[in-house]
């Protein structure tokens, strides 16, 4: 019967060996919570604040929100997921400019920016050694120590990190190029398919590498009933 830190898959109802669909959707059942925190809650936050009290006032709210979301886990003593960090670091960068600038075509800019910004912080975290990737790997599929420090995993995520640092520069390539040739309301539209479009292939290729690299490393995968991914190496392997 295989085991792991987190108990007897068996009893726990953990499937083992799952193929890539299930993985895929194992891995959007655990983004979804996150997203709705990180991104959606905050983004109508917005909207409701500023038809009342202007771009201020709504970039402060959701600023509070999003902070809000991360002290309460502060103050818990949970774990911070990686979206909820990247949403930080966005939504201050959001508010600094348009503090600073009081330009109401930040407001057009700035999703165009952050994406730029977090390409850039995801290729500058791997280049140190210190991947985002290894991070979101924790949120959605948790690793023993000795599965982590094998160097095919963080040959891994150093590769994965680059994948979504290229993903988000052609999002943010596309949508400047959308925001200076198209109308307001095709930008947001354009956008947005873009953004599930290339989210859905990063997706897709993230999933394929992830399964590729496990299965030659010998690790046994495992997806359960609520969505949470294992790999792991059994005691028998020898590794």
């Amino acid at each position: 019967m295989a085991t792991s830190t987190l108990g007897t898959v068996d009893d726990l109802g953990w499937r083992l060996h799952p193929t890539k669909l299930s993985v895929v959707v194992a891995v959007v059942r655990r983004l979804i919570p996150s997203l709705i925190e990180a991104t959606l809650i905050p983004t109508i936050i917005f909207y409701v604040v500023v038809d009342n009290a202007g771009l201020m006032w709504a970039f402060l709210a959701a600023a509070a929100w999003t902070f809000g979301c991360v002290g309460r886990r502060l103050v818990a003593g949970r774990a911070v997921p990686g979206l909820l960090v990247l949403a930080c670091i966005g939504i201050s960068i959001r508010t600094g400019i348009y503090i600073w600038s009081q330009n109401a075509f930040v407001y057009f800019a700035q999703p165009v920016l952050r994406t730029l910004l977090t390409a850039a912080a995801f290729a500058l975290s791997a280049r140190i050694g210190r991947p985002i990737i290894a991070r979101f790997a924790q949120d959605f599929c948790p690793l023993d120590p000795e599965v982590l420090c094998r160097p095919a995993i963080t040959r891994l995520f150093r590769r994965l990190t680059y994948q979504w640092a290229c993903v988000n520069a052609a999002l943010g390539t596309v949508s400047v190029a959308l925001l200076w040739t198209v109308s307001t309301t095709t930008f947001v539209g354009a956008t947005t398919a873009a953004t599930w479009l290339l989210t859905a292939i990063g997706l897709y290729l993230t999933v394929t590498d992830a399964v590729g690299t496990a299965r030659s490393e010998g690790l046994t995968t495992a997806v359960a009933p609520n969505g949470l991914l294992r790999a792991y190496a059994l005691p028998d392997t020898g590794r």
